[in-house]
């Protein structure tokens, strides 16, 4: 188990290690018994080639030159013949030329060394004892006793017998070494043969090793990812072959279950958003029937309500003109009482219906030449204007903005007119009209120098029929600046009383840029009486 887990616990890059390890285990294991055997097979030919048969040669050598002595011995000695000594001579050289390099040769066999010592010790013995003695004998006095010249033949054969076993040993050795040197050759033959075959072998068992570690997982993992990606997001992800690959498979298998809820969770706002669309259908729907019912009290609001007010009103006035010397000083005041009331009544209602109108009845948008509906309300206003004395500061250039000319017109008529109406009865009014760039478009201002407005009711002022003065100090619906921040929120601005303010008050608003951007001129065109 723990083996199996080791193996599971190698990464791709570890098998790759693994298999290339075992590949240079085999090469090395084959190359080190090649070279083994080469080395082997190497010294084996050296020492046939260099010693053994060598070794051979000059023992044949060496038996050459003794038969070649005991030739010439034997002649000289039947024949009395000089010539005959002269291969018993060469003999002697020969083997001593012989002796030592056989000697040499086989200098590391202490066999053939014993061999060659016996056989040196019987020729040095057959020289001393008859070689030499009857070739004396025979030159001196001519004549050889036949015993002797056999006693010298008999000792001689003993030299024959070492000397055909020294060849016997010498042919063991040579038949001994060309058997290991077969062998060898045999050895490095089938480990060069066993490299031919064991590579192939190696690498096909390597090939199939990593296809099934490495190759089938992928393809496992590449299956898998292609399910999930045609659509079947419930198929889970199986965990397979090495552990980087495991860790890829466990990632990816992570990976598909958020998908899935995230997948879950969409589906789910899907039809949370599609509840809450049919809810907003049905309050589109509801909305545009309060819609016409609104319009519907409009209509009966300007028609049918103002109707019976008028007729209050008319008849009132008749009353007080013909029955007015009738009446005392109270029932006059009662009827302007009610003929006041009336007024009132329709001005309100007036002022309501240009209030619920703002953004609906006049919504179509194009460029609005700002400075020219500043002089047509300055123009309407003149009245007002001439009687205040008052004077109005503006730029010579407005800018151009997108947005409906009524209703920008009447946020000038109602920010103009109140600067006038909440004049300071100690000093004539002076307005002020500012414009300058802003990052979402242009702020203006109306700024005057009247009996201002205190900080804390900077958001009282813009909610419908508030009213920080009594009727009797100041006429008015309270309707005015609420209308005004309802025209500019309609055209994506803002507005605001700029409370730092001191000695009047100073109205903010922006609006969005327009298709031209003209840059405002200085303050310095003064409007004085009745000359806007």
């Amino acid at each position: 188990m723990n083996e199996v887990g080791s193996w599971r616990r190698l990464t791709v890059h570890g098998w790759f290690v693994v298999v290339f390890a075992a590949i240079m285990i085999l090469v090395v294991v084959c190359a080190g018994v090649g070279a083994v055997t080469l080395d082997r097979t190497n010294q084996l030919t050296d020492e046939l080639t260099m010693r053994v048969s060598p070794a051979g040669i000059a023992a044949g050598q060496l038996q050459k030159a003794l038969v070649d002595q005991e030739t010439g011995v034997r002649g000289y000695l039947l024949t009395g013949t000089p010539e005959f000594l002269q291969p018993y001579a060469d003999g002697l050289a020969a083997e001593q030329r012989s002796d030592a390099r056989l000697t040499a040769l086989v200098s590391g066999n202490p066999e053939l060394l014993a061999d060659l010592a016996a056989i040196r010790e019987r020729a040095q013995a057959w020289r001393r004892d008859y070689a030499e003695p009857l070739t004396e004998r025979r030159r001196t006095d001519g004549s050889v006793p036949p015993g002797q010249v056999e006693a010298g033949k008999r000792a001689f054969d003993g030299i024959r017998a070492l000397l055909q076993r020294q060849q016997q040993r010498l042919s063991e050795q040579r038949a001994q070494v060309q058997e290991q040197l077969e062998g060898a050759e045999r050895t490095r033959n089938g480990a060069f043969i066993a490299m031919i075959v064991i590579f192939p072998l190696a690498a096909l068992s390597m090939t199939v090793l990593l296809r099934r570690a490495v190759g089938r997982p992928l393809d496992e993992l590449r299956r898998a990812s292609r399910r999930i990606s045609a659509g079947d997001f419930a198929y889970a992800i199986p965990e397979r072959g090495p552990a980087d690959l495991r860790e890829v498979a466990r990632d990816v298998e992570q990976m598909r279950v958020r998908i899935v809820d995230a997948l879950d969770d969409s589906r789910r706002q899907q039809l949370q958003l599609r509840r809450q669309a049919d809810d907003l259908d049905a309050q589109a729907v509801e909305l545009r029937r309060s819609n016409a019912e609104l319009e519907q009290f409009a209509y009966v609001a300007s028609h049918d309500l103002q109707e019976p007010l008028r007729k209050i009103a008319t008849f009132c006035q008749l009353l007080e003109k013909r029955y007015g010397s009738s009446l005392d000083e109270r029932g006059t005041q009662y009827i302007r009482f009610a003929v006041d009331g009336a007024t009132r009544m329709q001005v309100l209602i007036n002022d309501l219906l240009s209030f619920s109108r703002v953004g609906r009845l006049h919504g179509d948008r194009r460029p609005v030449d700002l400075g020219r509906t500043l002089d047509k309300v300055i123009d309407d206003l003149s009245a007002a204007v001439e009687e205040s004395g008052a004077t109005i500061e503006r730029p010579d250039e407005l800018p151009e903005v997108m947005g409906d000319p009524t209703m920008l017109g009447l946020l000038w008529q109602n920010l103009v007119s109140n600067a006038i109406k909440f004049r300071d009865q100690e000093r004539p009014p002076v307005i002020r009209v500012g414009c300058e760039p802003a990052d979402d478009g242009w702020l203006f201002s109306v700024e005057d120098n009247g009996i201002g407005i205190e900080a804390e009711f900077a958001d009282k002022i813009f909610v419908i029929f508030q009213r920080l003065h009594s009727r009797e100090a100041y006429s008015g619906t309270g309707i005015g600046l609420a209308m005004c921040k309802k025209i500019v929120e309609n055209h994506d601005g803002r507005i605001w009383l700029d409370s730092a303010r001191t000695g009047g008050a100073r109205l903010c608003f922006t609006l969005p840029a327009g298709t031209h951007r003209s840059r405002p001129e200085p303050a310095g065109t003064d409007h004085e009486g009745t000359d806007p």
